[in-house]
């Protein structure tokens, strides 16, 4: 970790961002941007509600951290201790009377599953590349001291225990290394072309000691061939957002030049998209995100990981942070990675 990382709280920053923006598209889901406009007047002015309730988006995120918190307590972070950690906090998040906040099925039938006496494998929704996968795997962009291999192989496990497709994978990872690289300092001019070169170089890679025998469930013949299709849909994606960040007007719906979010691929470009209108004015991306015609909350919540980990705690103002659900825990495992 660099001095400028430290001083900047990258994971205090992006782990507030996460929530704020989820809890500013939270009453925007489902909703038009027409329809966003006649209730909620000029996005550009969006307040955040009152309260500010967060969605399953940062629910799972918070799950996702602790588990990992338990599993690095007993030292380095391994497949085994990190998938059964993992598993009891998404089974306790499915379990809870706060699971109210329309949760994805993918998550609730999987988190089902888990708590079955059978391989964690053979729970995971192995067709399905939502994107309740990549909205929550932030935290593995921001605790420092992990290698490669360990970030990428513990961001596809995190995606496998619910959405086991290859894109679901992939755009798992790949959010990762995004939030990685942005908590690190890297020039958002740059971030496409560096995440499309880190997927070129992933292509092929199968990361038989995290995931197992997952790749059986998906009628490929080799490993190699089932992880190449996540990527090359995640490509195709990264080629598409190169072209939105240079032709979209930031007054134009997000969703209609990198899709509407529900899916990994487009929730990751989407999301990227608003926080790169907006490099320097991140409550415009959470805004720009939530008032968009997709999965408005997933995009905005992906959008403040973003600015977050670019930008910082001191990016959100403390009237609105201090108002976040969850604020408390988010602070303990901000300050933790920050530390």
């Amino acid at each position: 970790m660099t001095a400028t990382t430290v001083a900047k709280r990258a994971a205090t920053g992006a782990l507030t961002g996460l929530a704020l923006g989820d809890a500013l598209g939270f009453p925007t889901e489902f909703n038009d941007v027409p329809s966003i406009l006649a209730k909620f007047g000029p996005w550009r002015e969006m307040g955040l509600p009152r309260p500010a309730i967060v969605t399953d988006d940062t629910q799972m995120t918070l799950a996702l951290g602790k588990g990992l918190r338990t599993a690095m307590d007993r030292g380095v972070l391994e497949p085994s201790a990190m998938a059964e950690s993992v598993r009891r906090e998404f089974i306790a998040w499915n379990r809870s009377p706060e699971n109210n906040r329309a949760p994805g099925n993918t998550c609730i039938r999987a988190c089902v599953l888990l708590e079955d006496d059978r391989p964690w494998q053979q729970a995971s929704q192995i067709d399905s590349k939502g994107c309740g996968a990549n909205m929550r795997v932030a935290p593995l962009g921001l605790i420092v001291g992990l290698s490669d291999e360990q970030r990428a192989g513990a961001a596809q496990l995190q995606s496998a225990l619910t959405h086991g497709h290859p894109t679901a994978l992939a755009a798992s990872d790949l959010t990762a290394h995004a939030v990685r690289l942005l908590a690190q300092g890297a020039e958002p001019t740059g971030l496409v072309g560096l995440l499309r070169s880190y997927a070129l170089e992933h292509r092929s890679t199968y990361h038989h000691r995290w995931l197992g025998d997952l790749w059986t469930r998906g009628q490929d013949p080799t490993a190699e061939h089932f992880i190449a299709r996540g990527w090359d849909e995640c490509l195709a994606m990264l080629d598409r957002l190169q072209d939105a960040v240079r032709t979209v007007s930031p007054e134009t719906d997000p969703c209609l030049a990198t899709g509407a979010g529900w899916i990994a691929e487009e929730a990751l470009a989407t999301g990227l998209l608003c926080f790169l209108l907006f490099v320097d004015e991140p409550l415009t991306a959470l805004r720009r995100a939530a008032c968009s015609s997709g999965d408005s909350d997933s995009i905005a919540c992906l959008a403040g990981a973003f600015a977050g980990a670019y930008l910082g705690a001191d990016a959100w103002p403390t009237e609105w942070a201090d108002r976040i659900e969850y604020r408390g825990d988010l602070l303990t495992l901000g300050a933790l990675w920050d530390a």
